[in-house]
């Protein structure tokens, strides 16, 4: 299984960015996709989440700014986040969890700055 995130870069405070996660070695449309930050000095926390049916979840402070989707014919899910904030900095990941193990892919760097 392999998870190739892509997509960050420099942003300036209220401005977008669109993250891609393509995944090979999975039958990835039977997969949950999480995506996931890890900002310098902090633990690694879950933003995002779309299940196989389509069903997403968010962390409180990214509602209404981040929008998961997902295209299973190109084996890949995406995170469009906008009004982004200085906060939002930290690398992305994307993950999946495939038969009792963790796979991540190798982090996208995301820097807001204000």
């Amino acid at each position: 299984v392999q998870l190739q995130a892509s997509g960050g870069g420099l942003v300036q405070a209220g401005g977008s960015l669109r993250l891609s996660c393509k995944a090979s070695g999975i039958n990835f449309r039977l997969h949950t996709v999480g995506w996931y930050r890890q900002a310098p000095g902090k633990e690694r926390e879950l933003v995002a989440t779309i299940s196989s049916d389509g069903n997403t979840n968010y962390i409180d402070s990214v509602k209404g700014r981040f929008t998961v989707s997902r295209d299973n014919v190109w084996r890949s899910v995406y995170l469009q986040m906008t009004s982004l904030k200085p906060e939002d900095t930290a690398v992305y990941y994307c993950h999946v969890l495939f038969r009792g193990r963790h796979y991540w892919g190798q982090g996208t760097l995301v820097t807001v700055s204000s």
